[in-house]
């Protein structure tokens, strides 16, 4: 009877393996189908990707503080035209 019974729990104990392979082999396929997938959509809408904007976005804080100092630098030679003193 024991060697009935620890066959039994040996080929249940391999099933359970196989079937947990098959799940994890299933599981990845899933992953890989729903990137592709979602990948396909965001090139359909045509989003941006992190890189080109994190690239826009230095752009535009550095065009902005130069447009600041441009505007800083137009105010005080403005008051110089007028005859006031300049700024500090």
């Amino acid at each position: 009877m024991t060697q009935t019974t620890g066959r039994f729990f040996d080929d249940l104990a391999k099933l359970m393996m196989d079937a947990s392979g098959a799940a994890q082999g299933m599981k990845r396929e899933i992953e890989t189908v729903m990137r592709s997938q979602g990948e396909r959509i965001l090139r359909e809408f045509d989003v941006v990707q992190r890189e080109e904007f994190e690239a826009v976005k230095a752009m535009a804080e550095m065009a902005r503080a130069e447009n600041e100092r441009l505007a800083a630098r137009l105010a005080e030679l403005e008051s110089i035209v007028n005859g006031a003193k300049p700024a500090a």
